[in-house]
């Protein structure tokens, strides 16, 4: 560290550092950094930039929430702010990075949750948009069944329409209303598949036009803009309280209900990490959701009867399945002359210690790993999360 630079301003360094950053990063982003000027404390920018501690950067937090912002805003400042410590770092003015261990409040606002349609409502959504303007409706629908951002969609031009080996579309450039085009989120092209359902909209969308033409206009050519296309569909109308973006969710949900393999989602949906694909199993829950309220609905196994308790006169038989219930005056002998009571698999029960109803036979236990048909995304796994 060069105790001189440590003993800058912050001010005057944030001054230089977006100067760097307005050449090296989106304008978004710019946008975003250029918000710390506005938003950091005047009590910090006034400070010797090596004096700044993890103390003045959650103060600065707190303060951001007290005046109102959103949980997310505050975020996005952390981000900048970090990213200009970084930078910091990087130049020897400070030795370590104060934001990295400082994390913001939780708010106590409700998240927004995503809320994809299921299939059969997009397709009576489509029709409800397609009775106001047939174009917009077809590419509504395109957004649903491909999972683009809408600032990719906008950016999506004839030439990004392969059919080799299977029908698909290049995603390789974004552009927001307003700004430039640049990269994906992802900063990654990736391949999006065109099912058979939009398949004709597609070819339809192609005629006519030169490969550098984009790809997805209004019905007069122009390009997509949100608001106006939001209007003439009547969207508070006929979304039932939906956002554009859960047209995104949408495509994800019908992929994995349709039993495409999470990777393959991932990579369709151009995320980083699986955590975030599997956002959506747990939305559309698995296999062993279904196989569990298959068992509490089952109504040969009865309530469980507490050992020693009188039984109930309306208590239900025990399944004709050879296993022992909560109920069974059985002793341990009996079960662990039971061929499969050394099978190696792990006890099934409470784990109460009692040594009665711990165990399940082999095939029960695989039975309830079994993935079950038609239920979301057979097979998937529980994970990790993220929004």
């Amino acid at each position: 560290m060069d105790p001189r630079a440590g003993r800058r301003q912050v001010r005057a360094l944030l001054e230089e550092w977006l100067v760097v950053r307005e050449f090296t990063v989106a304008a978004k982003t710019y946008r975003s950094d250029q918000a710390l000027q506005r938003l950091m404390p005047t009590s910090m920018q006034a400070m010797h930039v090596a004096a700044v501690s993890e103390r003045e950067v959650a103060r600065s937090f707190e303060a951001l929430i007290q005046r109102g912002l959103s949980e997310r805003s505050v975020v996005r400042y952390r981000a900048s702010l970090s990213t200009f410590f970084a930078w910091c770092v990087r130049e020897k003015a400070v030795v370590r990075n104060p934001v990295t261990a400082t994390k913001v409040p939780r708010s106590s606002e409700e998240p927004t949750e995503m809320r994809p349609w299921t299939e059969a409502e997009l397709e009576a959504t489509y029709d409800r948009w397609r009775a106001r303007d047939p174009q917009l409706a077809d590419v509504l629908l395109v957004l649903g069944w491909t999972g683009m951002r809408w600032g990719e969609a906008r950016s999506v031009l004839v030439e990004d329409v392969v059919t080799v080996p299977t029908p698909g579309l290049l995603v390789r450039r974004s552009q927001s209303e307003g700004g430039a085009v640049k990269a994906t989120k992802g900063r990654h092209g990736r391949r999006v598949p065109v099912a058979d359902r939009i398949l004709p909209i597609i070819e339809r969308m192609v005629a006519d036009k030169a490969p550098t033409d984009l790809l997805i206009t209004t019905g007069g050519g122009a390009q997509l803009h949100r608001n106006a296309v939001l209007r003439t569909v009547k969207w508070e109308d006929t979304a039932g309280g939906r956002r554009i973006h859960d047209l995104r969710h949408t495509a994800a949900c019908l992929w994995l209900a349709r039993g495409v393999d999470p990777g393959t989602v991932q990579a369709w949906m151009g995320h980083e990490s699986i955590a975030t694909t599997n956002r959506y199993l747990h939305f559309l829950g698995t296999s062993a959701d279904q196989a569990g309220l298959d068992r509490l609905n089952d109504p040969a196994r009865g309530p469980v009867v507490s050992p020693g308790s009188a039984p109930s006169s309306t208590a239900t038989a025990p399944p004709a399945t050879g296993v022992p219930t909560r109920g069974d005056t059985r002793g341990d002998t009996a079960l662990e002359n039971r061929p499969d009571a050394s099978d190696g698999l792990e006890p099934w029960g409470d784990g109460c210690g009692d040594g009665v109803g711990d165990r399940l036979s082999r095939s029960t236990q695989q039975g309830l790993r079994a993935p079950v048909p038609g239920w979301g995304y057979a097979g998937g796994k529980r994970g990790g999360v993220s929004w």
